[in-house]
This record gives structure tokens, sequence and C-alpha cells, in this order.
């Protein structure tokens, strides 16, 4: 069962990003363990034998054993966070700026592969309880940005006015983690030479995401082209009725 359920404990002071060194070394250490072993096979007191400090020093920094766990798994989307504030500081197209932060996402996921998978794992198996809390206090933030950004490509006339941002913004997240869980397999599907090149294929992605798939200009439907080749005959009524 997941360990992300409606709990009433303090809330994660630690969601700031300020934790001490002694509270970032006990997170790193419950990453860990938490990925390895699950929520329920880990205790606080391993934890605190394997950081090298007492049990009462985690709870000092971290209320409780689901707090910890949270807030493993805010740490674990926090690279991302930060990579796209970097690319709205420095500004540009918006689609640059989705783009950028497409390749970081990807990059953060498997350079983080085991605390990744956790994060992963969790959001599947959440209750709706705690895929409620995931949502407020994990992605919120950077989902709703990521959907402002988009809302600001509308605006200034780069992305088209009747486009979801929402749905955008889910396929922008979406398209990465499908990689991410898939690529053992992509890898021997046939036509499939981008597994192996994760910097390709947000490259690829990307263009497809905010470029489209059509011809800018399609092919006029009564034009010769269009309607097949010129030199093949055309079969007669007599015949097609034969």
């Amino acid at each position: 069962m997941s360990p992300i359920q409606s709990d009433h404990s303090r809330p994660c002071a630690q969601g700031e990003g300020g934790l001490s060194a002694g509270g970032q070394a006990i997170l790193d250490v419950a990453a860990g363990l938490f990925s390895e072993k699950g929520f329920d096979a880990t205790s606080m007191s391993e934890v605190a034998r394997c950081a090298g400090v007492s049990k009462g020093n985690v709870f000092h920094h971290f209320g409780s054993k689901h707090e910890l766990y949270l807030e493993v798994i805010r740490e674990a989307c926090r690279d991302s966070s930060e990579a796209l504030q970097q690319g709205r500081d420095k500004g540009g197209p918006v689609a640059g700026q989705l783009s950028a932060f497409l390749v970081h996402h990807l990059e953060s996921l498997l350079r983080r592969e085991q605390v990744s998978r956790l994060v992963v794992r969790e959001v599947m198996e959440s209750s709706p309880e705690g895929g409620k809390e995931l949502a407020e206090q994990v992605f919120y933030d950077r989902f709703t940005e990521l959907v402002r950004i988009v809302q600001e490509g509308q605006a200034s006339g780069e992305f088209r006015e009747g486009l979801d941002p929402a749905l955008l913004t889910l396929m922008i997240i979406g398209i990465n983690v499908f990689f991410f869980q898939s690529r053992n397999v992509l890898r021997h599907f046939p036509y499939v030479d981008f597994a192996d090149d994760p910097e390709r294929f947000t490259q690829m992605a990307a263009d497809l995401l905010f470029h489209g798939c059509l011809c800018k200009q399609p092919p006029d439907p009564t034009s010769a082209d269009a309607a097949g080749d010129p030199d093949l005959p055309v079969m007669s009524q007599e015949k097609v009725h034969d």
C-alpha cells in the first residue's frame, strides 16, 4: 500500500529547500533506503543508524516517517524546478524555455534513476487521498508554472490560442516519464533509434510538441499530386461495374 495517505503531521518546513547539512545527509540516506526497500520496510531507526545520527536527531529534522518520505519525493523533483526557474530568468521564446526544461527533466530522471523510480511508483500507486497530497505538496508549483509559461506563449502569439495549456504541460512531463520507464523495451523496437540517445529524443520530442507534425502548407486535395500519380491509368467506369 502506498505510504502517501491523508496525514495530519505538521507541514514540512524543509519543503522550502532550507535543510541544514545534517538534515540533507539524513535525507540522502533516507532516499536510498526508501528507493531500495520501500516505505514499510524502512524504519526511522535504520535511517538514523545509516546516517550516523541518533533517532532523535532524525525526528528533529523530520517530524514523522511520512514527512521524511514526502520530503524525499520533493527533493527528487527540486532539480527540475530550479532548472525551470533558471530558464525563466534567462527569458527568450517560450518554446525555447520549455525545450530546455524537457532536456533537463529527462536528464534528472536518468541521473537519479533509483529515486526517480520511487517517485513514479508513488504516483502510480497512491490512493485518491495520497494523490491529492502529492498534487498539492509536491507537484503543484512546477505544474502551475509550466501552465503559466504556456499561457504566456499564447498571450504573445507564439502558441495558438485554442491550445489547452494544462494538456500541453501534461504531455511535456508525460513524454519524458514514458521514455524513462520504457527505454529498455523501446530499444528493441524496429525504427526506434533514439532509445540510447536521450538528448536526441528530447530534441525530437520538443520539435514535435511545439511545431507539430502537419506540413506548414498542406497539399491541395484537388491538385494532381494529391489525387495520386498522374502516370497511373485511370480505371474506367465500365471496368468498375464489371
